[in-house]
């Protein structure tokens, strides 16, 4: 089947890039407005983009009748946020914050959560996570109306104590993490299951090349 994105609906090209492209990790987002006020909302695009500098990008869609999303709004305004990523105990709360709530409102306390200073951002931790990563705006990017790619460096990353196997080799116990991921349709959500390893091809010698 073929689909002219351009000649189809936003509600129908929302459905065929979701539906296809999983699972896609979730970056728990806390960001603090100009005033001060605390903020916490999940997005599924997102994703990592490379290492030399660290960074993240967030895919922040907008909102149907006020247009920028608080989070959007926060970080270009104050640069700032923390991602999280979202462990399978902590899924209930993760969906509390998903709730569209006028401005002002803090999702962290309507959901229950406990927060933590951050080490070199404003925006809070939430507290009990495995992952936390404090990050700082690089560029943000309009890419549709009230639709903004942020991308953001990685000043400094939280894990866990106990899921880090070797701090001085960066191991990390990455199935014990039980991190969930976004699936198709409404609440589909995955854990990892079924894990399978391949082996890297070796690299071709510039002699078999020729």
């Amino acid at each position: 089947m073929f689909f002219d994105m351009g000649q189809l609906a936003a509600e129908i090209r929302y459905k065929i890039l979701t539906a296809t492209v999983t699972p896609r990790p979730i970056a728990w987002v806390t960001t603090r407005s100009a005033d001060g006020i605390a903020n916490a909302a999940p997005f599924s695009f997102f994703n990592v983009l490379g290492h030399e500098p660290p960074t993240v990008v967030l895919g922040l869609l907008r909102h149907p009748e006020k247009g920028l999303k608080d989070t959007a709004e926060n970080i270009l305004a104050t640069g700032e946020f923390v991602v999280h990523l979202v462990p399978h105990q902590m899924a209930e709360a993760m969906n509390a914050t998903c709730v569209d709530a006028p401005p002002g409102i803090d999702e962290l306390a309507l959901a229950g959560l406990q927060t933590v200073p951050s080490r070199m951002v404003s925006p809070p931790r939430i507290a009990g996570g495995p992952v936390a990563f404090e990050c700082r705006s690089l560029s943000s990017h309009e890419t549709g109306p009230r639709q903004i790619a942020v991308i953001g460096e990685v000043v400094c990353a939280h894990v866990a104590d106990k899921f880090v196997l070797d701090a001085g080799k960066g191991y990390i116990d990455t199935p014990a993490l039980d991190l969930i991921a976004r699936m198709h349709g409404s609440g589909w959500y995955a854990r990892p299951a079924d894990l399978f390893q391949l082996a890297r091809p070796a690299p071709i010698g510039e002699s078999v090349m020729k």
